[in-house]
């Protein structure tokens, strides 16, 4: 179990070796549900094998990125560290607000025939999407692929799978109608 430090802070033993620390910015302790941090050490030579930190690859082509590998940050809603999994449907959007604690506001443009006219018209849906620790610096007009998973909120229903930063900053990101 974690100490208490004079500074309040939680610290982990000094007998575990390789374990590094998660991020500790919550009031609760914040570990990893699937690693086991208590293991006994051995005396002897350490062995070589499956380090501290829990990761998967989502599948479907994305690759997990690095810093969801290397990282120390903990996150159970996260699809490439935590309990979620990837399932459905499968988007590219627009990031129109990054204001929220890992959750961002997407755009989803997209037309729709009027018979009467014979013609399209514009529509968009704004959807709340969990974005995950490992996609650092996701700012407003970016492009993320997100995929859906299992309710993770009221209303964030999806989660970032891939980003791609913005081309052109001088766009205006609430409403520029973009299809993908």
């Amino acid at each position: 179990p974690p100490r208490r430090t004079t500074a309040g802070t939680a610290t982990m033993p000094s007998n575990v070796q390789g374990y590094k620390e998660a991020d500790q910015h919550e009031k609760a302790y914040q570990k990893q549900d699937a690693i086991f941090i208590g293991k006994k050490r051995v005396i002897g030579k350490p062995k070589r094998g499956k380090g501290f930190r829990f990761w998967k690859s989502v599948g479907l082509g994305f690759k997990t990125p690095k810093t969801a590998i290397e990282g120390t940050y903990v996150d159970k809603k996260c699809p490439f560290t935590g309990n979620v999994s990837i399932r459905g449907r499968i988007l590219k959007a627009m990031v129109i607000s990054a204001k929220m604690n890992r959750t961002i506001i997407v755009r989803r443009d997209y037309l729709r025939y009027v018979s009467k006219y014979r013609r399209f018209e514009k529509r968009h849906k704004n959807m709340a999407v969990h974005s995950s620790p490992c996609f650092e610096n996701v700012k407003p007009g970016d492009v993320v692929t997100v995929g859906q998973c299992r309710p993770i909120a009221k209303t964030v229903r999806f989660n970032v799978l891939a980003h791609e930063p913005a081309t052109n900053a001088a766009l205006n990101v609430k409403k520029a109608f973009r299809m993908f």
